[in-house]
């Protein structure tokens, strides 16, 4: 079988998701902040999205490339949000200032 570039790209690519999960899921900080959120009754889904860019650059005098990557966040419009009174006490629980809007 002959190997692609597209080959290398979606490898490349999937070693970069493999090393997120694993550090995220290896990260003391990420695991207090669920195990916090799980001590006050509720599930947790930690969903991340990541978008990887690849581009062969050429060094400067060299014949040769080297691969390249861009990682960007791409925001939306935040949904609307409406808080139940325990929503806004387990917020700030986590010392997480609570606007108080009008219901």
């Amino acid at each position: 079988m002959h190997k692609t570039e597209g080959d290398d790209v979606t490898r490349l690519a999937q070693e970069v998701s493999a090393t997120l999960q694993r550090v995220l899921s290896e990260s003391p900080q990420i695991s207090h902040c669920l195990n916090r959120i799980r001590s006050e009754g509720y599930e947790v889904s930690l969903v991340l999205e990541a978008t990887l860019g690849f581009s062969r650059t050429e060094k400067a005098g060299e014949g040769e490339t080297s691969p390249g990557f861009d990682v960007r966040v791409e925001k939306s419009e935040p949904a609307s949000l409406r808080m139940t009174p325990l929503d806004k006490k387990f917020l700030r629980s986590l010392k997480i200032t609570v606007d108080h809007d009008e219901d």
